[in-house]
């Protein structure tokens, strides 16, 4: 990469999180498929794919304006507890679980870790590249709280100076302006 010149070189560059820095490492159905096992539940996991993403398209958006940090995890695990919930009932599978929220609870902790994220091949490549142009880098996300312990768990952290998730802020991307009428 050849340096740009210095008026043409960003002062700050902000980042998505998933899909952008990481993906989710062999898809969400094989992820709930794996862990449903775990729990001795038999399931299909493209057709859990499948209906994670008709659950997810249909939940509203993933922002929780003014409240708490306690009330805040709440919400973001209920958000996430009836995502799965729909995923499962939709696969036709959740009564196959004598205890769901003990199962919940475990795979809303396993988001949290590294084990279900991969960094795409030029992630640290790019942001290594950045930092050394002395470019402001931040996050901004439609991810829930968890995301810092992801980012740190990947060893990205140091890289931000910023870290923006849509629950901390309230605001889901993309949130309309708000309208002021004269």
């Amino acid at each position: 990469m050849t340096a740009a010149p210095p008026e043409h070189k960003p002062q700050v560059i902000f980042l998505d999180a998933v899909g952008t820095l990481f993906g989710v490492r062999g898809g969400v159905g094989q992820i709930y498929s794996s862990i449903a096992a775990s729990f001795g539940i038999q399931s299909e996991p493209e057709a859990l794919n499948r209906a994670f993403i008709e659950s997810w398209q249909a939940s509203p958006p993933m922002a929780f304006p003014g409240i708490s940090p306690d009330e805040l995890h709440r919400r973001e695990f209920q958000w996430w507890g009836n995502i799965a919930l729909q995923t499962f009932s939709k696969a036709g599978i959740i009564q196959q679980f004598p205890d769901f929220p003990a199962f919940f609870a475990y795979l809303y902790d396993y988001f949290a870790t590294a084990e279900p994220w991969f960094l795409y091949p030029d992630t640290l490549t790019a942001l290594e590249y950045w930092q050394a142009e002395g470019i402001e880098l931040g996050v901004i996300s439609n991810f829930d709280s968890r995301l810092h312990a992801v980012l740190e768990n990947l060893g990205l952290t140091g890289y931000f100076k910023s870290v923006t998730a849509s629950t901390e802020v309230g605001f889901a991307k993309p949130s309309p302006p708000s309208s002021s009428k004269p």
